[in-house]
């Protein structure tokens, strides 16, 4: 575990480091230092990660999963700062975290962080023989997928929803797998599937990452909520889509089926 935990810091610390670089303080400093302040604040997921990670396990380099990574853990700090707007209407509020800014300040450059996602992917196209650009596209594709209104803004309206009817709108059961599946599972399943796109990966290799990721989603998503049924069998289920690759490659990714590892990660 603690060879698990290094190599996610690892990866954890050069994604930041790479947002570092792209979301520098600069003028005007009323749109930049709360955009460099929200990317930062917002509570760390493992999807980013398990994109560089699922890059590398296809034989790709770190480098070419990099901002991918930072893309997804921004459009993440986005819908992060959105969903802990300090507002009083809404239902079952959640606890208060500390808001540097107004509520009309965050709002706005929240919304300003998924085109600058974008604009991330599509600024490291640079390779001359435009072999690049096509994977780029494609990877912008999925995530445009894995954060829209049939993914993780459907997620987090069904959530609303419940939220508003008690847990009527939909079974208690229905509610945790639905919710999870389209925003935390949706989320790790676009990372480990844009990764191993960017690092070459053969289709077969990219659809078994995005389902190994969908269920390390789930299982995160399950941690943090309100239910850990179902626990072990999506783990189980994780670790199968893990025995079509190399073994002596899969040490580190697998560790992420267990959620204490990321914590671990989080709270260094």
């Amino acid at each position: 575990m603690a060879q698990s935990q290094s190599y996610w810091a690892s990866i954890s610390a050069d994604i930041e480091a790479h947002l570092e670089r792209a979301v520098q303080i600069r003028p005007p400093h009323s749109v930049f230092e709360p955009l460099h302040h929200l990317t930062f604040a917002a509570k760390r997921t493992a999807a980013p990660a398990l994109c560089v990670a699922a890059c590398e396990l296809v034989g790709g380099r770190r480098d070419q999963a990099m901002a991918a990574a930072s893309a997804l853990h921004l459009i993440h700090a986005a819908f992060y700062t959105h969903e802990n707007l300090p507002l009083t209407d809404g239902p079952n509020p959640k606890p208060q975290i500390h808001h540097a800014y107004g509520p009309n300040v965050e709002l706005l450059t929240a919304d300003g962080m998924v085109p600058l996602a974008f604009e991330l992917l599509a600024r490291s196209d640079d390779d001359p023989t435009g072999e690049k650009a096509g994977r780029i596209l494609r990877v912008m594709v999925e995530i445009g997928r894995a954060v829209g209104s049939q993914g993780a803004i459907d997620g987090r309206y069904r959530e609303f929803l419940c939220a508003q009817s008690d847990g009527k709108e939909m079974g208690q059961v229905g509610w945790v797998d639905y919710v999870c599946e389209k925003k935390e599972g949706g989320l790790h399943a676009c990372g480990a599937a844009c990764g191993a796109i960017l690092g070459g990966g053969n289709e077969e290799e990219i659809e078994r990452l995005r389902k190994f990721g969908l269920n390390v989603g789930m299982i995160q998503g399950r941690v943090k909520g309100v239910s850990r049924n179902g626990v072990e069998m999506l783990k189980d289920m994780a670790l199968k889509e893990l025995e079509h690759f190399d073994s002596n490659k899969v040490e580190e990714i697998s560790g992420l089926v267990e959620a204490k590892v990321w914590k671990k990660v989080q709270n260094k």
